[in-house]
């Protein structure tokens, strides 16, 4: 069986296709500019890789675009739209309600469209794939997988804000969480490593790219999160602040005179790796720079290896115990600069790095920690599209 992984932005459709139950990937598929000037279209599929412009003034036209990509490829890829069984759609909030993966009903679209306004420039996008989905692809079966799902089950304690009460009551003013996907999947697959039960795993994950979150995992459930009720709390990022002062929204405002909406964009898009550094938002160019002797870089650096140091300390306490912490994601996955400042006065906690591990793991799974490490070290590389066919297929065999 075949299975479709769709992530429908805004102005962007990537899909993946999957043979299932080997969890092979066979293409990629992504379509830009989806309504602007001059669309395109770049494939992956039998060892080759091509690009070129094509018709997508909408999600649908993406969609068959890319579908007629997959089928001129060739090879073993796609030779019939039949052989698609099955759909799965990333969608970024299922808000409270949603807490797995679930077949697309009409009740979980307004699920979806309700949770619009906790996400909304990422719900909308992801409903209008999903109908596109359904119209071009009326035979398979389309399986909505959510971001926020794996942390539906953190506890009041950790979700609830010291706010009035009545706020989460009335209007869901709390903490969600975002990456499940990949948090999940990378405590999974650490677990399997480890040798032990995931229902029995205790874990601290750091998914580190352009966005970034921690999670602490007990006994295979996300306990707590660094995100919260957007993807703006918690870690520093690429271009978001992480933790602040929530009064500098109004010292911001008030003193400086600056526009809410230029106030959340600054706080999202000019802020963390790019606002420190003031050059970039690429970790690698911050790591060159701060070897070169850049203080800045090197303060940036500095800042936003101390804030996971942080996270992990804190989630350690969350957890009481911990068999792993594990780094994925770009960042996590690809600088070991990165995970050993990270890990660095950590010892007496039970994290022991092993440095020519630590320097030799790039872009694979590995154990980097020293061996007898009291909590063990893991890198592990994400695979969220795995992780939607994954559950997009057993869906598709359920009862």
């Amino acid at each position: 069986m075949k299975v479709l992984v769709i992530n429908s932005g805004s102005s962007s459709l990537k899909c993946t296709l999957f043979r299932m139950p080997e969890r092979e990937a066979l293409a990629h598929c992504v379509v830009e500019r989806i309504g602007e000037d001059e669309p395109a279209i770049s494939v992956e599929a039998n060892g080759a890789t091509w690009a070129r412009p094509c018709t997508a003034s909408n999600h649908e036209q993406a969609l068959d675009a890319a579908l007629g990509a997959l089928l001129e490829s060739g090879g073993d890829a796609l030779r019939s739209l039949e052989e698609i069984g099955a759909v799965g759609h990333r969608v970024v909030h299922g808000g409270e309600r949603m807490s797995g993966s679930a077949v697309v009903t009409q009740e979980v679209e307004a699920v979806i469209r309700d949770s619009s306004v906790l996400a909304p420039l990422h719900n909308p996008p992801n409903l209008v794939g999903i109908r596109a989905a359904s119209h071009t692809l009326p035979a398979a079966l389309q399986v909505a997988v959510f971001d926020t799902a794996f942390h539906r089950s953190m506890p009041p304690a950790a979700y609830l804000y010291g706010l009035p009460y009545e706020l989460y009551e009335q209007r869901r003013i709390r903490k969600y969480g975002f990456h499940g996907t990949s948090h999940e999947y990378v405590a999974e697959r650490a677990a399997e490593l480890l040798g032990v039960p995931f229902d029995r795993c205790n874990l601290i994950t750091l998914h580190l790219g352009n966005g970034c979150s921690a999670c602490a995992v007990r006994d295979g459930r996300s306990v707590d999160t660094s995100m919260g009720m957007t993807p703006l709390e918690g870690l520093v990022m690429g271009t978001r602040c992480g933790d602040i002062d929530p009064a500098l929204f109004f010292l911001l405002g008030n003193e400086l005179e600056i526009a809410p909406g230029d106030i959340y964009d600054l706080l999202n898009r000019r802020s963390g790796l790019q606002g420190l550094s003031g050059k970039s938002n690429d970790m690698r160019e911050i790591m060159a720079d701060a070897e070169r002797g850049d203080p800045r870089a090197r303060a940036t650096l500095e800042v936003f290896c101390y804030r996971v140091r942080k996270y992990i300390g804190a989630y350690l306490a969350v957890l009481g115990a911990a068999h792993a912490v594990v780094f994925t994601a770009g960042i996590g996955e690809n600088c070991p600069p990165v995970r050993r400042m990270a890990c660095e006065g950590l010892e007496s906690l039970g994290i022991r790095l092993d440095e020519d591990k630590n320097e030799a793991a790039v872009g694979r799974e590995a154990l980097i920690s020293e061996d007898g490490s009291p909590i063990a070290v893991l890198v592990v590389p994400t695979d969220e599209e795995l992780k939607i066919a994954v559950d997009t297929y057993r869906l598709s065999r359920a009862p």
